[in-house]
């Protein structure tokens, strides 16, 4: 059991700097969004997916790690959680200790994130938005009826609607 919990330390250590690299990132994508810089978007996105890679890696870990300990401790896989390990390792304090921090950390860690994810989303969404309206707009322009744009030769004038020609006298 002592490896067991010693191998879900390390791995929940793992994941945290998985995540908080994740931040770092995030945080630099925040002035990518307000740049409008889709070159940059997409580079970004190239190095957050090396870390979300090896995040499911080290998730997929745990949850092994975390059946483990639930087939040695004679518990539902399913409700076994890391909190209610630390609670179960009474008598070994040093653990307990550990993978209490761990998870406070992960814990904090994951918020940071999620905090950084939504106002990316919120910028993310006015420049959609913004975007949408420059192309209503820009239709609009394109739907404004003919005007009379007439030369000394008598026919209306392309105002990007095609060509309308009529006879007139002169």
């Amino acid at each position: 059991m002592a490896s067991l919990i010693e191998e879900l330390i390390d791995v929940l250590e793992k994941e945290n700097t998985e995540y908080e690299e994740l931040l770092k990132l995030s945080n630099e994508k925040t002035g990518i969004i307000i740049r409008d810089d889709i070159n940059a978007m997409n580079e970004m996105i190239e190095k957050e997916q090396v870390h979300l890679d090896r995040i499911v890696n080290y998730e997929n870990k745990r949850i092994e790690i975390t059946g483990d300990m639930a087939v040695v401790l004679n518990k539902d896989v399913s409700t076994l959680t890391v909190k209610g390990i630390v609670e179960l390792l009474s008598g070994q304090e040093k653990e307990q200790e550990r993978l209490s921090l761990i998870h406070d950390r992960l814990k904090k860690t994951l918020a940071r994130v999620q905090t950084v994810n939504e106002t990316n989303k919120g910028l993310i969404e006015e420049s959609l938005e913004l975007i949408d309206f420059n192309i209503n707009y820009l239709n609009g322009l394109s739907q404004v009826p003919e005007t009379a744009n007439y030369n000394k030769n008598a026919y209306n004038q392309d105002s990007g609607m095609g060509i309308s020609r009529f006879d007139a006298k002169n």
